[in-house]
């Protein structure tokens, strides 16, 4: 067994270090509807965080509704419910299966009208699936080796559980966060205490983090997040049914279909990163990118440079980046685009700034020697 704030609950497939991407919603989406506020003995917040510090979690399997607009533009990946690609959970509603079982096994099915999409893992074997596209990626190596750069990709920076979704909330606590109860809730047919994290900087885009927590197993059953000045959440994922008794082995078990196009990924990452830096030495792009993280909490901003726009058809979607930046609103040093949540401004020399923060705070950053990147 094993802390739940010591484990980010499937971290292989969601990493912890994208936090933006918990707050990374632009629209307000319908909350999920729950039953009546059930009476539950009174906890205090002090009381309901040591619950989620000191839950342990053996075994869950349950399905999982997660809701996200980013208010991004229109583009046919990003575009449509139901879609069963990974990188679709940036925008509109989506089912999942989730099932774990201990660190080394664990797997996430994400469902769509034409398909699926999996991510499994059980032991020393990763496999990433797109059944309509007939394709899978095979990954060797511990749970570990997914902190290491390059060693295995993620499909999507947003939270595809609300323990990730929770895991992410936790980490922004600090002086700078009010915490307090809300209501009780019913959901996933268990009771469930609230707990609400309130940035006190109102250069912050984020008005509250709602988390739901178990009444009984000290896990969070949904999370949800508000943009300022709201009061319905932009961001929301959650149980619709839940059990913590250990799934059986079988779930973990894949054996890819006959028609199935298999790639092992520890080959592609290797073979990539010798041709960057073939490219490298090659002077063909240059530079490696520079990113600084400027701030801290919730005002944290992301800072990047790009090197350039690359070769074939990186160049040509490079293009086609610059010509979508090329119609954002310029202004204060550079173009900006906003959401309820998410600002981002790039600079007319060449950065990137990136935060859930008014865009006033971006073009404070902008001027920060920190985030020069020089």
């Amino acid at each position: 067994m094993s802390n739940f704030t010591s484990r980010p609950v499937l971290r292989w497939a969601v990493p912890a270090a994208a936090a933006v991407a918990v707050v990374g919603a632009g629209v307000a989406a319908k909350t999920l509807a729950v039953a009546a506020e059930p009476d539950l003995p009174p906890r205090t917040a002090a009381q309901l965080l040591v619950d989620l510090q000191t839950a342990r979690l053996d075994g869950l399997s349950g399905t999982v509704v997660e809701r996200a607009d980013l208010g991004l533009p229109a583009i046919p990946l990003l575009t449509g419910d139901q879609s069963a690609k990974l990188s679709s959970l940036v925008a509109g509603k989506h089912t999942l299966r989730v099932w774990y079982s201990g660190p080394d096994k664990a797997r996430v099915s994400l469902l769509g009208t034409q398909g699926q999409s999996d991510i499994i893992h059980n032991g020393n074997d990763t496999w990433i699936w797109d059944s309509q596209a007939k394709e899978a990626q095979h990954f060797t190596g511990s749970p570990q080796d997914g902190d290491k750069p390059g060693a295995r990709p993620t499909p999507t920076d947003l939270p595809t559980s609300p323990q990730e979704a929770a895991d992410l909330a936790l980490k922004a606590i600090d002086s700078t966060t009010q915490v307090t109860t809300g209501n009780s809730a019913r959901i996933a047919g268990r009771n469930a205490y609230e707990l609400v994290l309130r940035p006190r900087d109102t250069a912050s885009l984020v008005g509250e983090v709602r988390l739901a927590i178990d009444a009984q197993e000290k896990l969070p059953l949904r999370v949800q997040v508000l943009p300022r000045g709201t009061a319905n959440p932009a961001f929301e994922v959650a149980f619709t049914q839940v059990s913590f008794t250990r799934p059986d082995n079988a779930e973990f078990a894949f054996n890819p279909p006959a028609d199935t196009k298999v790639t092992e990924g520890n080959d592609a990452v290797k073979a990539a990163q010798g041709q960057e830096q073939e490219q490298q030495h090659a002077g063909a792009t240059g530079e490696k990118p520079k990113t600084a993280v400027v701030g801290t909490g919730w005002t944290s901003v992301l800072v990047l440079r790009s090197s350039g726009a690359g070769a074939g058809a990186n160049a040509d979607e490079a293009k086609k980046a610059q010509d979508a930046i090329g119609q954002l609103p310029a202004g204060n040093g550079g173009r900006t685009f906003n959401s309820k949540l998410v600002s981002v401004l790039f600079t007319d020399d060449g950065r990137v700034l990136i935060g859930s923060v008014t865009p006033e705070k971006l073009t404070q950053v902008a001027a920060d020697p920190a985030a020069q990147l020089k």
